[in-house]
């Protein structure tokens, strides 16, 4: 890689993991926390206030991404940025579950994802992009990881109040990176937005990859209504102390996943490894569902549950730009990016709402049954091919 290419991989990288803090540090203890706030004690709406982020997110990423092909990349991400501002100070200062959930979408209306994975498109000559998507990629477990250590600590010390305003000012930094660090971007002739969108529409490729993130968002979301409960109920772990788990587990699976991205890149392999993380998801789901629940056999499967998580993260947007048309990458980045949060804001309510309605296992089987889902759609895609390294 180039020295730009490094720089705008890291510039990109450290953008999309500030703005994800936003989503991430609240996971770990909004379910505890919102037991004591007006309207906090009801399952379903403790899951729509994680999900509501996704929602506007879910909303605006194609309108985003075809912007971004229109307008250029940079002033959408900037524009977005400063709306996450927003939402993150209106969070800040409310006191009830309702005035979060505002925040929560204001915050989620800042939908760069799309712009930000483009413009490493654009940034990167091909041979490199999975390197960069990599590392985007991975900035979103490590800021996971760091989170799961970071936000029991700060809730002690700042208050649920003061980590959204830290995020808040973490995405101004974040705008100065963009206008300061990250390198120009290129001029890419463009069709105009909504033609682009109608073609990645039409696209089978990508809408199994769409179906995809989807899926493994959903997962996600779901999963954390119910796990940091589950630690302290049946694993016994105070939530001071669940860093214990979440960083060893975080840690681990990186070990892992790195040997499984060199040999789908290098070696060929990229299939056999998609499939197998998506059929490891699907392990994972059942196991936290029905093979036990002690700290242990918990750490277990959150250590496995990440390895999937990663190497599915990683490979993803990097597939995507490479099997979309060169002039409409921004606008199938933004149809990927909108099932994403999609995929974010239905975990969170139907998480929330299964576990309510119908039980914890219920929450397992179903994500579980929407993991085999995705490995048909796995089985049959057809990967591009590989690229002839320079």
């Amino acid at each position: 890689m180039s020295p730009e290419e490094k720089r705008a991989g890291v510039s990109l990288a450290a953008i999309f993991a500030l703005r994800m803090l936003g989503l991430f540090l609240i996971l770990p203890v909004f379910a505890i926390y919102a037991q004591d706030l007006p309207g906090g004690n009801d399952m379903a709406m403790v899951g729509f206030a994680l999900g509501a982020y996704g929602f506007t997110q879910a909303c605006l990423q194609i309108a985003y991404g075809a912007a971004s092909d229109r307008f250029g990349r940079k002033p959408v991400i900037v524009f977005g940025l400063i709306l996450f501002v927003l939402g993150s100070f209106v969070a800040a200062m409310a006191d009830d579950i309702f005035g979060i959930i505002i925040g929560r979408v204001l915050q989620g209306s800042g939908a760069i994802s799309a712009a930000v994975t483009a413009l490493a498109a654009d940034l990167t000559r091909e041979q490199h992009r999975t390197k960069v998507m990599a590392m985007i990629g991975s900035s979103i477990g490590l800021v996971f990881a760091l989170s799961m250590v970071g936000a029991p600590l700060l809730y002690a010390s700042i208050g649920m109040s003061g980590i959204f305003a830290l995020t808040g000012i973490l995405a101004l930094i974040a705008i100065f990176v963009v206008l300061k660090v990250v390198p120009a971007a290129p001029t890419i002739p463009r069709q105009p937005g909504w033609a682009s969108f109608a073609e990645v529409l039409n696209h089978p490729q990508l809408l199994r990859m769409n179906f995809g993130v989807f899926a493994l968002h959903l997962m996600q979301t779901a999963m954390w209504v119910l796990l940091p409960s589950a630690l302290v109920t049946t694993g016994g772990l105070p939530v001071a102390e669940h860093w214990k788990i979440y960083l060893p587990a975080v840690l681990i699976s990186f070990v892992i996943m790195v040997p499984a991205i060199i040999a789908a890149e290098k070696r060929g392999r990229m299939k056999w490894v998609f499939n197998s993380a998506i059929g490891l998801l699907v392990a994972v789901q059942i196991g936290f569902g029905f093979l036990g629940h002690g700290v242990l056999t918990l750490s277990f499967w959150l250590m496995l549950f990440f390895v999937a998580f990663n190497v599915l993260e990683a490979t993803q947007p990097s597939l995507i730009s490479r099997i979309a048309p060169p002039h409409a990458k921004g606008a199938a980045l933004g149809v990927y990016n909108t099932t994403q949060s999609l995929g974010l804001f239905l975990g969170g309510v139907l998480g929330g709402s299964l576990a309510k309605y119908s039980g914890q296992e219920a929450v397992w089987l179903a994500c579980a049954a929407l993991g085999v889902v995705w490995l048909l759609f796995g089985l049959t895609m057809k990967m591009p091919p590989p690229r002839v390294q320079q």
